[in-house]
């Protein structure tokens, strides 16, 4: 049978196309994917990179911040030499590096209701790593609209949430929480901070989520609360 990869790609993705589900139409899946994470910090930085390295076709990046010193403890793409650059332009640059084979749609702009759907309507999956209740639920309308499902996530403290939202008519972010709350009102990681190694843990749990929903294995239908102090899990339905 005729193959869509390069000998090298075969090489690169050996290990996982070993795995039962996979194998080389898991792969195909995989390559032929298009996924939009929104937001390349925290959350979107290990993201991005296990999306890149499993050989994600065709990657979109939205992010207009540029990156900060305090960004560095946490976010891993970057480097001090990054400081005062675009985030979604040198994710991108890194990105590259890791895996030659994936395309990259940038974004270098803020997420919001005049563009989101027009944005968002070019991918198969959402990979929502946003930082605030804004674009979380801009992102989560226009998948609802368009039909995409989402990968969500966040983090605060020593403390994380991930889920699949908006899948073969599953729950979206509005069905268990219907509105936003107040911006006041919700701690946040600038205010309250958080662990550098947490968002490694929750994105890798997220990028882990995507994969499985593009190659087609059942994804998690809870939204997962995972307390990394105690590693206590709590499942919501």
């Amino acid at each position: 049978m005729a193959s869509n990869f390069t000998k090298e790609e075969l090489i690169r993705y050996n290990r996982q196309m070993m795995l039962p589900g996979i194998g080389m139409q898991g792969q195909e899946k995989i390559k032929a994917a298009k996924v939009l994470v929104t937001g390349a910090g925290g959350l979107g930085c290990p993201v991005l990179q296990y999306l890149c390295v499993a050989g994600i076709g065709t990657i979109g990046i939205v992010d207009f911040d540029v990156v900060e010193l305090h960004n560095l403890h946490r976010q891993i793409l970057y480097t001090a030499a990054d400081l005062g650059k675009p985030k979604a332009l040198i994710a991108a640059e890194a990105l590259k590096k890791l895996n030659p084979y994936v395309q990259f749609r940038i974004f270098n702009e803020m997420l919001n209701e005049t563009n989101a759907e027009t944005i968002i309507k070019e991918f198969d999956v959402v990979v929502d790593g946003s930082d605030n209740f804004l674009t979380r639920y801009t992102v989560n309308d226009a998948c609802v609209k368009l039909n995409v499902p989402i990968v969500y996530g966040s983090i605060l403290g020593f403390e994380g949430q991930f889920a699949v939202f908006n899948y073969k008519n599953g729950k979206n972010l509005r069905d268990l929480f219907p509105e936003p709350p107040n911006a006041e009102d919700v701690p946040n990681c600038d205010e309250n901070g958080v662990l550098g190694t947490l968002p490694g843990i929750i994105a890798s749990m997220m990028a882990h989520e995507t994969l499985k929903l593009v190659i087609g294995i059942a994804v998690s239908k809870k939204l997962v609360i995972f307390d990394t102090a105690n590693w206590n899990f709590t499942a919501v339905e």
